[in-house]
């Protein structure tokens, strides 16, 4: 076990389809980019469903959706819902390779994140690994920007992205679309969304 780590999302790799183009590679549909995969293209062993301390927000523009991004700010008052998956220290080195647009193919050093819970790999939106706790003994891991929410202006997410993101949700926590909407809509950044836009969204093919 101590050659796995938990990866966890609480972006649009919280649904598990999405993620396997990071753990396969390929070019999901309508978008404009293509994956290259892991060496190790393997599912997750396992995946739960997690709350972190801390908010999700939306900011920046995001080059794939367009509109704001999600970030996560351990330090800010709050909970943020999240996917953690059972992944391979090398599939989560190669994971979060492609989310800072580099090549996979180099094991990171966990070192300083599982000693000090950060580590920042470089100043860009998701170069910062964060250590989010701990399950059954693993490490809870994600990435996320070097600042704080209150220190970028939020941005509103695109219906594209909220799509994603509220199917996520659901796969995670089997939250209906009121829930899903109520939750979006109270993290800083994304705007008011209601139930029946997100149910209208969710039932648009991507």
């Amino acid at each position: 076990m101590s050659d796995l780590v938990w990866y966890v999302s609480y972006g649009s790799n919280m649904c598990l389809d999405r993620l396997r183009y990071y753990l396969r590679g390929g070019r999901p549909s309508g978008a404009g980019h293509t994956y290259p995969g892991c060496r190790d293209a393997a599912d997750p062993r396992a995946d739960e469903s997690v709350t972190l301390p801390g908010s999700t927000y939306f900011a920046l523009e995001s080059p794939t959706w367009t509109g704001g991004l999600a970030l996560y700010d351990p330090d800010t008052a709050g909970e943020a819902v999240a996917r953690a998956y059972l992944v391979t220290a090398s599939q989560f080195a190669d994971i979060a390779a492609q989310e800072m647009h580099r090549a996979p193919g180099t094991d990171l050093d966990l070192t300083e994140v599982l000693a000090s819970g950060r580590c920042a790999l470089g100043p860009g939106r998701y170069e910062t690994l964060v250590r989010a706790g701990e399950r059954d003994g693993v490490p809870l891991l994600t990435f996320t920007a070097p600042w704080r929410l209150a220190d970028v202006p939020g941005n509103r997410p695109a219906p594209a992205y909220v799509r994603q993101l509220s199917r996520g949700l659901a796969e995670t926590t089997g939250w209906d679309d009121a829930a899903v909407a109520g939750y979006l809509s109270r993290c800083p950044g994304a705007g008011d969304w209601t139930p029946e836009e997100v149910a209208a969204l969710r039932r648009v093919e991507p």
